[in-house]
């Protein structure tokens, strides 16, 4: 399970490792005769039942709605929202972000190692 759950979080996953991981988990609870291994499997048919759109988007999109799967994170500057007060692009560890005073900025995907720096230091909420 957890060779699979680390497919998806890398992008490397595909749809059909959904139902994989789901069958798993199940036959794991039914064939263990012992509780920890009856309950192991718990945590992954739980957020595969309530998250399953999110585990969707990473095998299919190849996309992590909150950014948290580094391999497959875009984090980007919404462009309705940036001020252009540069307080991303001062905090930013490794220059990814680009821009001008008093202009709306860019993060360079290519240099951007998804710390997060930037969603933090943002007073508009615009980066995510």
């Amino acid at each position: 399970m957890l060779e699979i759950l680390e497919r998806l979080c890398s992008g490397e996953g595909q749809e059909y490792d959904l139902y994989r991981l789901e069958k798993l988990a199940v036959n794991i609870k039914k064939a263990s005769v012992c509780g920890l291994g009856q309950s192991a499997p718990n945590p992954v048919l739980s957020t595969l039942k309530y998250f399953r759109e999110e585990f969707r988007e990473h095998a299919v999109e190849k996309k992590c709605r909150t950014n948290e799967c580094k391999k497959i994170a875009k984090i980007e500057v919404d462009s309705e929202l940036c001020k252009g007060c540069g307080l991303c692009q001062r905090n930013c560890p490794v220059d990814a972000i680009e821009g001008k005073e008093r202009e709306k900025r860019v993060i360079n995907q290519d240099k951007c190692i998804k710390c997060g720096t930037c969603i933090t230091s943002c007073p508009f909420k615009a980066i995510g």
